[in-house]
């Protein structure tokens, strides 16, 4: 009785203090709060409203940026599980839950780098030079349009997670073989249209997410050529019975 007792009394000095720290929390942040945003707020403001608006811009090349990332880690994600790696960490069902759900969240990002541009004053896109592949006469449109394509293309990949059991897992395969172009095409939007290319730590970026790729891709390729080892051969095949 006195151990139940006490153990009611811990949970509730546990309760106490969660509820202390969570209003603690909040007054700090308010106060925080109240003592950045006045310097931060007309700047703000002037970004999202003022004659010439860069909050746009700016959320557009952050979104597209953290886009490219999701996909390369999606790709990475897929790789991983058809080279097999993935069976060790962390696991060929979760590996392939991860790569389902990064690729939907790269495409919100994604789709989000496209549709906020409507807001950008300076290059005055239009829906349709958004939607429409090579459409943008305003900047660069060979470039933005392999962005556009790309985009298409990685949000088909991504409507083939929901009709994977009515289509086979063959012919799902075969389709995500068009990630690779995919990816490609992120990559080259991203290089030759992206203002931030020149900055040394975007380049980093660029070479690091490149290079991990075609290591994995040209892995893949030469464990599929290789032929088996005989340990594994003698795995796959049937024991006789004695």
């Amino acid at each position: 009785m006195s151990q139940h007792v006490s153990n009611e009394n811990f949970e509730s000095a546990l309760t106490l203090s969660s509820a202390i720290s969570l209003v603690l929390a909040i007054l700090l942040g308010v106060t925080g709060a109240l003592w950045v945003l006045p310097g931060w707020v007309p700047p703000m403001a002037a970004s999202l409203v003022g004659p010439s608006p860069k909050a746009f811009w700016h959320l557009a090349r952050g979104a597209g940026l953290v886009a490219l990332i999701l996909l390369w880690l999606s790709m990475l994600l897929g790789l991983l599980i058809t080279n097999k790696i993935a069976r060790l960490w962390p696991g060929a069902q979760a590996a392939f839950a991860l790569h389902e759900y990064i690729s939907l969240l790269g495409l919100a990002f994604a789709v989000f780098h496209a549709l906020i541009l409507l807001g950008d004053r300076y290059i005055h896109y239009s829906l349709t030079q958004i939607l429409l592949p090579f459409g943008s006469v305003n900047y660069r449109p060979v470039w933005v349009g392999f962005g556009q394509i790309g985009l298409y293309a990685w949000a088909l990949l991504a409507g083939t997670f929901y009709i994977r059991r009515q289509i086979g897992a063959k012919v799902w395969r075969l389709i995500h073989y068009a990630s690779f172009s995919a990816f490609l095409m992120a990559v080259m939007h991203g290089l030759a249209s992206g203002t931030d290319t020149p900055q040394g730590w975007v380049q980093t970026i660029y070479w690091f997410l490149g290079g991990s790729f075609l290591f994995l891709l040209f892995y893949r390729l030469v464990s599929a050529w290789m032929p088996p080892s005989p340990s594994a051969v003698r795995t796959a095949q049937p024991q006789k019975q004695a």
